[in-house]
């Protein structure tokens, strides 16, 4: 596991809402130069996130489309964990890999109180190589760096 950590300005239960519905995650969840369209969300364990990320920026344009990639990806997670507003954790169909059998990620999220704040510590299990592992990565780190510019 990769670990990830940011301390945001606002509180648990605040930074549980925006990771736990369709609004909150719209609004912070994609890199930059992606937008976000959440279709469902059944937060229970078993329950699904579904939602679609689709590159507008022109650099993210070029890039996907350099690799072979498609511009939107739609995405599902399954809920594995939580306990609301301090954990928690899902399992990521990574199934948008060219020439690679679909398979799932784990990613586990601890939140923090943290002064006035909440410290958001992102686990996050490898992909299947270390150039995949770095997208992931830097993906999440920008979400979080999202997140936190949202909330301050």
């Amino acid at each position: 596991m990769k670990t990830i950590e940011r301390t945001v300005a606002a509180a648990p239960e605040t930074v549980w809402e925006l990771w736990t519905t369709a609004d909150g995650i719209s609004r912070w969840w994609a890199p930059d130069g992606f937008r976000t369209e959440v279709e469902r969300i059944d937060l229970r364990p078993d329950g699904e996130l579904v939602y679609t990320m689709t590159a507008e920026d022109p650099a993210q344009v070029a890039f996907l489309e350099q690799n072979g990639l498609p511009l939107s990806t739609r995405a599902r997670k399954v809920f594995t964990e939580l306990q609301r507003p301090t954990l928690l954790a899902y399992r990521s169909v990574i199934d948008f890999v060219p020439d690679h059998e679909p398979y799932e990620q784990l990613t586990v999220v601890d939140l923090e109180p943290a002064g006035d704040g909440t410290h958001v510590t992102m686990q996050v299990e490898e992909l299947h190589d270390d150039i995949w592992t770095d997208r992931l990565l830097a993906g999440r780190a920008n979400e979080l760096d999202n997140l936190a510019r949202l909330v301050s």
